[in-house]
């Protein structure tokens, strides 16, 4: 057996998938050489790889620092005829509805990887509004999305979903005790808010797009800005029913809600 496993394999194609997965787990663009750490290979060894991924667009490579970063290649790949497009076209006139009632930007993320991926963004109709990327990835941990994914998993899910995950492996033992706590309560309340981790001066308000009762495939996410003078008046318990509304005309678009 292990004759046959040796027979087919491809050391090009393994290092080059390596180097995939090792990008798509970090937030920040990295060097060559940091990659080759990453992955346990040398500098050399990785470098026709790298060129072959940049030349096909797998990859990008900064101009000043070198460094690269995926492109949002695969994530046109894997969505081309997935369900995430149905969930898109179900949630695109919502979500652009949503941020011209509550004059915020807001988004649909879904679980990448134990990752929080934004699949859709509305922009708010303000001059002066937060944007997220779509198929930009974010630490399940850190953000509001990723809170609300991590709430409705199953607890073996939720466990091989934070055991290998840098910043929850940080935390302190009673961090860890407060955090899985405050990811109990979700359920119970039905959404989420809370100043963000990763912004200063924004309050995400977040709230499942479910699917059968408990389970969800989504999550919509308003990202309010607190520190300008525009829409300072709206507070978060007016915005909240607006997403909840959202969040049901999306469901209701794609068959899924119960009732």
């Amino acid at each position: 057996m292990k004759e046959k496993a040796n027979k087919y394999q491809a050391p090009a194609l393994d290092k080059g998938l390596d180097i995939l997965e090792y990008l798509s787990s970090k937030s920040v663009p990295l060097s060559q050489t940091e990659i080759a750490v990453g992955i346990d290979k040398s500098p050399n060894e990785i470098y026709r790889m790298l060129m072959s991924l940049e030349s096909r667009g797998y990859i990008l490579r900064d101009e000043i620092s070198g460094k690269y970063r995926l492109s949002l290649k695969l994530y046109h790949l894997s969505h081309r005829h997935s369900p995430i497009d149905e969930l898109c076209k179900a949630a695109q006139f919502p979500l652009e509805e949503l941020a011209q009632t509550v004059r915020q930007s807001c988004h649909l993320s879904v679980l990448y990887m134990n990752q929080v991926m934004v699949v859709l963004h509305a922009k708010s109709p303000e001059p002066i509004a937060l944007s997220i990327e779509e198929g930009n990835l974010f630490p399940l941990p850190l953000t509001a999305s990723g809170k609300i994914l991590l709430a409705y998993m199953t607890d073996k899910d939720r466990f091989s979903s934070l055991e290998n995950n840098s910043i929850y492996k940080s935390y302190s033992k009673q961090q860890k005790e407060k955090f899985l706590q405050s990811i109990d309560l979700i359920p119970d309340n039905g959404y989420y808010i809370r100043t963000s981790d990763l912004a200063e001066g924004v309050v995400d308000i977040a709230v499942p797009v479910k699917l059968n009762g408990s389970r969800i495939i989504a999550c919509i996410t308003v990202s309010r800005l607190t520190t300008l003078n525009i829409n300072k008046g709206v507070e978060n318990e007016e915005i909240l029913p607006e997403v909840i509304r959202c969040a049901e005309k999306i469901q209701k678009k794609i068959g899924m809600l119960e009732g």
